[in-house]
């Protein structure tokens, strides 16, 4: 494996069910690009020292401006763009079933969080197949939650132009 910096990093999780991570290489210390690499990780802003293993992929294809913070917060204040970021969202859908009826509340952990609610129902002469209730409420509740997304977008676009703005789906 061989990273330059600004290459990102994925590490999925060594644990069943564990958080994927992703960062951007922010020191190769081999000038061939051997590990071990400095990664600074977009979820939490660590950085630590990776020895990547077979559960690590290295993505060329889009190198990710690597600054430092201090440089990143003046661009930003001015104004200006530092160059292409990277952020993770988490989505998380919680499940409630009962008597043929299912529900799917959906929330998105970043900046902003939000949360949105589906529902579905079985008719009653339909048999009990709980995976299509949850497949139907979680689709649902993704789907206001999008609807939700884009109408805080909209918020933010009309306080940062001084007007009313639309955003189209």
């Amino acid at each position: 494996m061989k990273a330059a910096v600004g290459d990102r990093i994925v590490t999925a999780s060594g644990v069943v069910g564990g958080a994927t991570r992703d960062g951007v290489v922010v020191e190769c210390p081999h000038g061939d690009g051997s590990p071990p690499y400095r990664v600074r990780w977009s979820d939490d802003g660590e950085e630590t020292l990776v020895f990547p293993g077979t559960d690590t992929v290295v993505d060329h294809a889009e190198p990710v401006f690597v600054a430092d913070d201090a440089a990143n917060a003046t661009d930003a204040a001015a104004g200006e763009t530092a160059g292409p970021r990277t952020l993770t969202w988490q989505v998380e859908i919680t499940l409630n079933e009962s008597s043929g009826s299912t529900t799917a509340e959906a929330t998105v952990r970043g900046l902003p969080e939000v949360r949105a609610v589906g529902h579905a129902r079985k008719a009653p002469e339909d048999p009990e197949v709980p995976e299509i209730g949850d497949e139907i409420a979680a689709a649902r509740a993704l789907r206001r939650l999008a609807d939700r997304l884009l109408s805080v977008a909209e918020n933010d676009v009309s306080a940062a132009v001084g007007h009313k703005a639309h955003v189209h789906a």
